[in-house]
């Protein structure tokens, strides 16, 4: 889904508000998201899942094609570990009453 068509859903569920406006939330949102994962903190949206920073230590890599040794400097990477009810949702349980729980 592209950020054009999150944006057009939430106008079609909130149409008092305006487009612009909408976009203006929606990049302060990415913009709390990201400052707060660069400063080590975790993000938990209760029900969707939680995005931590893990790190990539320091090493000593090899190109495979020319066969080189460099080192390569610390570096972090982002885990997302999935909610309940989103796991339900996508899994699609039958015997579960997700849209009660949302």
């Amino acid at each position: 889904m592209l950020k054009s068509e999150i944006l057009e859903e939430l106008h079609k569920k909130h149409n008092n508000l305006s487009t612009e406006d909408i976009e203006i939330l929606f990049n302060i949102f990415i913009n709390k998201v990201s400052d707060s994962l660069k400063n080590g903190r975790n993000i938990e949206i209760r029900g969707f899942g939680t995005i931590s920073r893990k790190i990539n230590r320091e090493k000593i890599v090899r190109n495979p094609k020319t066969n080189e040794k460099f080192f390569k400097n610390q570096s972090y990477k982002l885990h997302f570990k999935i909610g309940k009810i989103l796991h339900k949702k996508i899994n699609d349980f039958s015997d579960s009453n997700i849209e009660n729980e949302i």
